[in-house]
Protein backbone atom coordinates (compact mmCIF):
# COMPACT_ATOMS: atom_id res chain seq x y z
CA UNK A 1 0.00 0.00 0.00
CA UNK A 2 1.19 3.63 -0.90
CA UNK A 3 -0.22 6.73 -0.51
CA UNK A 4 0.52 10.17 -2.16
CA UNK A 5 -0.81 13.38 -1.88
CA UNK A 6 -2.98 12.93 -5.40
CA UNK A 7 -4.27 9.60 -4.15
CA UNK A 8 -4.97 10.93 -0.64
CA UNK A 9 -6.69 13.98 -2.31
CA UNK A 10 -9.30 11.93 -3.92
CA UNK A 11 -10.14 11.46 0.05
CA UNK A 12 -10.15 15.12 1.36
CA UNK A 13 -14.06 15.46 0.84
CA UNK A 14 -14.99 12.23 2.23
CA UNK A 15 -17.70 11.57 4.99
CA UNK A 16 -15.72 11.20 7.93
CA UNK A 17 -15.47 9.45 10.17
CA UNK A 18 -16.26 6.49 7.61
CA UNK A 19 -15.42 2.67 7.65
CA UNK A 20 -13.61 0.85 5.43
CA UNK A 21 -16.34 0.21 3.04
CA UNK A 22 -17.70 3.81 3.22
CA UNK A 23 -14.63 5.00 2.30
CA UNK A 24 -14.45 2.29 -0.15
CA UNK A 25 -17.54 3.14 -1.69
CA UNK A 26 -17.08 7.15 -1.83
CA UNK A 27 -13.66 6.45 -3.97
CA UNK A 28 -15.71 3.96 -6.23
CA UNK A 29 -19.00 6.35 -6.52
CA UNK A 30 -16.60 9.66 -6.79
CA UNK A 31 -14.32 8.08 -9.91
CA UNK A 32 -11.09 8.04 -7.50
CA UNK A 33 -8.23 6.12 -9.61
CA UNK A 34 -8.04 2.38 -9.15
CA UNK A 35 -4.88 2.46 -6.74
CA UNK A 36 -6.92 4.29 -4.25
CA UNK A 37 -9.69 1.86 -3.96
CA UNK A 38 -7.09 -1.01 -3.65
CA UNK A 39 -5.19 0.66 -0.96
CA UNK A 40 -8.21 1.17 1.04
CA UNK A 41 -9.41 -2.46 0.56
CA UNK A 42 -5.66 -3.23 2.43
CA UNK A 43 -6.47 -1.52 5.45
CA UNK A 44 -7.09 -4.32 8.22
CA UNK A 45 -11.43 -4.44 8.46
CA UNK A 46 -11.51 -4.42 12.35
CA UNK A 47 -15.23 -2.54 11.83
CA UNK A 48 -12.93 0.54 12.85
CA UNK A 49 -14.31 3.98 12.39
CA UNK A 50 -11.42 6.42 10.54
CA UNK A 51 -11.84 9.76 11.50
CA UNK A 52 -9.54 11.46 9.07
CA UNK A 53 -7.45 10.98 6.95
CA UNK A 54 -3.96 10.53 8.40
CA UNK A 55 -5.43 7.28 10.53
CA UNK A 56 -5.42 5.84 7.05
CA UNK A 57 -1.91 7.45 6.29
CA UNK A 58 -0.12 8.52 8.97
CA UNK A 59 2.50 10.18 7.42
CA UNK A 60 0.00 12.85 5.82
CA UNK A 61 1.20 16.07 5.90
CA UNK A 62 -0.58 18.97 7.69
CA UNK A 63 -1.32 22.84 6.30
CA UNK A 64 1.60 23.35 8.86
CA UNK A 65 3.71 21.33 6.63
CA UNK A 66 3.88 23.46 3.75
CA UNK A 67 6.10 26.79 3.52
CA UNK A 68 2.77 28.75 2.12
CA UNK A 69 1.90 31.90 3.90
CA UNK A 70 -1.90 32.54 3.39
CA UNK A 71 -1.51 36.56 4.16
CA UNK A 72 0.38 37.07 0.86
CA UNK A 73 -2.11 36.03 -1.91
Amino acid sequence: MYWTLELASYLEDAPWPATKDELIDFAIRTGAPLEVVENLQLLEDEGEVYENIEEIWPDYPSREDFLFNEDEY
